[in-house]
């Protein structure tokens, strides 16, 4: 029996998208940063938070040039974690790449 429950077995591959679909549209239209970091509060646990944030600081530093090692130094992740942050960077129509860029350029932005 195929498990396609989000909530489901963890070995599962299967996950059913389309609450994540839903999530994703509803994060995308509401142009309040407060409002969602409010929410990943009440959503997940202060592990997920944590393992978030690191995620998002690794590839940020890796995008501007900073080593795997440094990295791993300064964050205090494995380098499996960063290495795999830097392929996910590499590759071609890379949703990292693509949220990096956002958050460049609306950072540059803002402080002019």
């Amino acid at each position: 029996m195929r498990d396609n429950s989000i909530f489901g077995n963890e070995m599962s591959e299967e996950i059913n998208t389309s609450p994540l679909d839903e999530l994703s549209k509803v994060l995308a239209q509401t142009g309040d940063p407060k409002l969602i970091r409010s929410f990943l509060g009440s959503l997940l646990t202060r592990s997920e938070l944590a393992a978030i944030s690191s995620r998002w600081a690794l590839v940020r530093l890796l995008s501007i040039g900073v080593s795997q090692r440094a990295v791993a130094r300064e964050l205090g992740l494995s380098l499996c974690k960063i290495t795999r942050g830097s392929k996910e960077l590499k590759k071609a129509n890379s949703p990292f790449a693509k949220m990096i860029g956002i958050y460049q350029k609306s950072h540059t932005s803002s402080n002019f």
